[in-house]
């Protein structure tokens, strides 16, 4: 078969519009070459697609398909269109984000909320894991940008930019053996069970304070664990203040605990790969949403 695209947009336009002429009005054509290109288009499919008996051309039952069929064709080829249209002025086409699972997920709803608004043909895929899967994913280019809390140590192949702090609270369920108005002691804490954060893969986890202790790869797990009492945790401040745990854990002093409980939040991207107008926009995106508002959280505390 032989039809065109013009072939197809004369037969889509004067469906929708009623009549060779006002398609043609449309089109800003002769109304010779719009009847021209569908009377082309019937012949090579081989069927009428418009019963012209009447005063207006009336779509056939296979010129009821065909409509169909073409608008599909043509839609996808606007599609095309649109994303060569977007590489071309620099634009990347699709990308790949990375998220640590813990990250606030109300500010990122909304920062992808708005990328779908101005970049309306970017390709978009969105995967979720644990702290470290987040940096090997990119390093590996299964993910082109990632979202995650900081690393003691990244691989060579890739860059950090720093965005904002986030700070680790001891909880536990309100019926727990560690509850009481004395701060827990590393001895009482050693005493009950701890969940800890660990990659997906097990390459990598936190390092527990209590030798009783299970590693679980969600910081929303352990919680939803802490809840039914199975032990203790350090999980960032955001997520336990989120609707879904309200009033169902206990925060506890952490005054005994000796190591850092701040936790640094970046975005990494591999060394050599560049930057096109969309991640660009996203890097900056992300420093706007948390830099200003995270950065003197520590001082306030």
């Amino acid at each position: 078969m032989n039809w065109t695209l013009d072939q197809l947009d004369a037969f889509v336009m004067s469906v929708k519009q009623g009549s060779f002429s006002a398609a043609a009005r449309k089109l800003g054509k002769a109304q010779s070459r719009v009847s021209t290109a569908i009377a082309n288009l019937e012949a090579d499919l081989g069927f009428e697609l418009f019963d012209r008996s009447a005063r207006l051309p009336v779509l056939t039952s296979a010129g009821e398909e065909m409509f169909l069929e073409a608008q599909a064709v043509l839609d996808q080829c606007q599609r095309l269109e649109a994303r060569a249209m977007t590489s071309a002025v620099g634009e990347e086409i699709a990308l790949v984000v990375a998220m640590d699972e813990a990250v606030p997920i109300v500010s990122f709803e909304c920062f992808f909320q708005t990328i779908g608004e101005l970049f309306p043909q970017l390709k978009l895929t969105i995967i979720n894991g644990s702290r470290d899967d987040i940096a090997k994913w990119v390093d590996e280019k299964k993910a082109d940008l990632g979202i995650l809390f900081h690393l003691n140590q990244l691989p060579d192949s890739l860059e950090m930019m720093p965005i904002g702090q986030f700070k680790n609270i001891l909880i536990t369920a309100p019926n727990h053996g560690l509850v009481s108005d004395t701060p827990p002691t590393l001895n009482d804490l050693n005493g009950y069970r701890q969940l800890v954060i660990r990659d997906r893969v097990g390459e990598t986890q936190e390092k527990p304070i209590s030798a009783n202790h299970w590693y679980i790869d969600s910081y929303y797990y352990i919680t939803s664990l802490v809840i039914r009492g199975l032990g203790w945790a350090l999980v960032p401040e955001h997520i336990v203040e989120s609707d879904w745990y309200t009033d169902q854990v206990v925060e506890l002093s952490t005054e005994n605990i000796p190591s850092s409980l701040w936790v640094e939040m970046a975005v990494v991207k591999r060394r050599d790969k560049g930057c096109g107008k969309v991640m660009n926009w996203m890097i900056d995106e992300i420093e706007r949403m948390y830099k200003a508002e995270y950065s003197t959280v520590k001082k306030g505390q």
